[in-house]
């Protein structure tokens, strides 16, 4: 039952770092692939697609980046994305590009094979039918069997988890959620960085917000989380 519970691409410059997580990756079940360069990713990638890729950002030549970048012109398979502390750009960059998460280094190896179990089984989880066709809010506008969103008529380029916040929004309008509501509802964890809505929600403010410093639907409730506000008629 070699690939029971996954197959993993590890790539990372660092060969301490692949081989400690491909110890603990291995111990939880799952079957990893290594490579030591972006370069060898995509051909590992090609030669054989694994359900999850987890993708260092700093390495020589083809950066992470770079190779999520790639990756997504032709698969959605989960990223779990490993960038250095403090590497903030680079954490907003890989979420842009459609990367599922991040991990900052230094990490705990037992958290990050707990991540990528959970971002393995959200991933694989059958998309229930949605409620309605359609979501709207004024010149906001999400056709939900397209999975796809518009203002003013003009697609939003949203990611998988972008467009998966916003319909959590337009679905309870007006109700406040903490992030680690959030977190649990849309990315379906009851742990982890929770920083990570945190970037989500700027990420969506800068496309769906006319002043993104001042936001109108997406609002922050101060010592709780955020609300979505319907637009004014």
């Amino acid at each position: 039952m070699e690939d029971q519970a996954g197959r993993v691409l590890v790539v990372d410059d660092d060969e301490t770092v692949r081989d400690v997580v491909r110890r603990y990756l291995e111990a939880a079940g799952f079957t990893v692939d290594l490579a030591g360069d972006g370069a060898a990713a995509l051909t590992r990638f090609a030669e054989r697609v694994p359900d999850l890729v987890v993708l260092d950002v700093m390495m020589p030549g083809l950066n992470g980046l770079e190779v999520c970048r790639r990756l997504r012109q032709t698969s959605q398979v989960p990223i779990v994305m490993l960038t250095a502390l403090g590497e903030e750009e680079n954490r907003i960059a890989g979420l842009q590009l459609g990367a599922d998460d991040y991990v900052t280094k230094p990490f705990s190896p037992k958290e990050l094979t707990l991540r990528v179990a959970s971002v393995l089984r959200r991933a694989r989880m059958p998309r229930p039918e949605p409620p309605t066709a359609e979501l709207v809010d004024g010149n906001l506008r999400l056709q939900m069997t397209a999975r796809q969103a518009t203002l003013d008529g003009a697609v939003l380029p949203l990611t998988t988890r972008e467009f998966d916040l916003l319909a959590f929004f337009l679905s309870h309008p007006g109700v406040a959620f903490s992030r680690a509501d959030l977190l649990e509802k849309v990315w379906g964890w009851d742990f982890g960085d929770q920083s990570t809505v945190t970037v989500h929600v700027r990420r969506l403010r800068e496309k769906i917000e006319h002043d993104p410093a001042k936001p109108i639907r997406v609002a922050t409730v101060w010592g709780v989380g955020y609300r979505y506000d319907r637009a004014q008629p």
